[in-house]
């Protein structure tokens, strides 16, 4: 369940957002541009140049699309707050994004576990101007609206540890962020490339398939890829007997505590539920 409603768009696909929302998208935008300078993937910022995102007012999907559709054929698509899976696999299949037209209040401004059109427009849009990363995810949803209720959580996996966490090793060796759920969030930008506590390993299928996560938490685990073709070969029908072979032999043991220790003694930290 959730809190917030989603806002209805106009005939042209435009939203009258308030001016305490605008001011919200303002003070996200400006904190987020200072953390990831130095941390952000060459791909991320070169998409995010081309977006020329208002820094001041939150973004028209119909500018956002415009921008989009030239680069790869992709476009965002304004849903409620939350969608079931088979949609959010459909919308993917057929490269539109899904995004929830609504911002966190002031007083979730430092974390918001469901996502808003920050994490979805600030976060994702950039890297959907890729057409390597565009390809990915589009495949992504395909298998998805295919697979079983079962596989899906295991493909959940995948895109939790790639398209929202993931981190790339980039051809100068600088170790970077591409993950959506990281870019949109400000503790997470700096802990997932500079703290001494998560776990950083090279990206390996069936390692991040047997490898389960807890979205309220800063991320024990991070994934690294070398290039998104890494992650792009993967996304084909054999990720299914893969996903069959993590069941059988079961998860690897957390490497963080059970949520019912720790739900009421902490605060959840990330910024985006998948």
């Amino acid at each position: 369940m959730t809190a917030y409603q989603a806002k209805t768009p106009d005939q042209n696909g435009f939203v009258a957002y308030t001016e305490e929302e605008n001011g919200t998208w303002e003070i996200l935008y400006k904190r987020q541009m200072e953390l990831i300078k130095g941390r952000a993937c060459d791909a991320y910022l070169e998409g995010f140049e081309r977006l020329k995102m208002s820094s001041n007012s939150i973004p028209q999907l119909p500018d956002i699309n415009r921008v989009l559709r030239k680069e790869t054929g992709w476009e965002v698509a304004a849903v409620p707050a939350l969608i079931p899976f088979g949609k959010f696999f459909e919308l993917l299949a057929n490269k539109q994004f899904p995004a929830a037209i609504f911002i966190r209040t002031r007083e979730e401004i430092d974390y918001l576990q469901e996502p808003d059109i920050f994490h979805e427009i600030y976060g994702h849009c950039p890297l959907l101007t890729n057409p390597v990363f565009a390809s990915f995810v589009e495949n992504y949803g395909k298998l998805g609206l295919a697979a079983s209720k079962q596989e899906r959580v295991y493909l959940a996996r995948v895109f939790w540890f790639t398209v929202e966490f993931g981190l790339i090793q980039q051809a100068s060796d600088d170790l970077k962020i591409y993950g959506a759920g990281i870019l949109s969030s400000t503790e997470e930008t700096v802990y997932s490339l500079e703290s001494d506590k998560p776990v950083r390993k090279p990206f390996e299928l069936m390692t991040a398939l047997r490898t389960p996560y807890r979205i309220d938490i800063l991320q024990t685990t991070y994934f690294i890829i070398k290039q998104f073709e890494d992650i792009y070969k993967i996304m084909d029908s054999n990720i299914i007997e893969h996903i069959h072979q993590a069941i059988e032999l079961g998860d690897f043991e957390p490497n963080f505590p059970p949520k019912e220790i720790t739900a009421k003694a902490e605060l959840p930290r990330n910024e985006h539920d998948c």
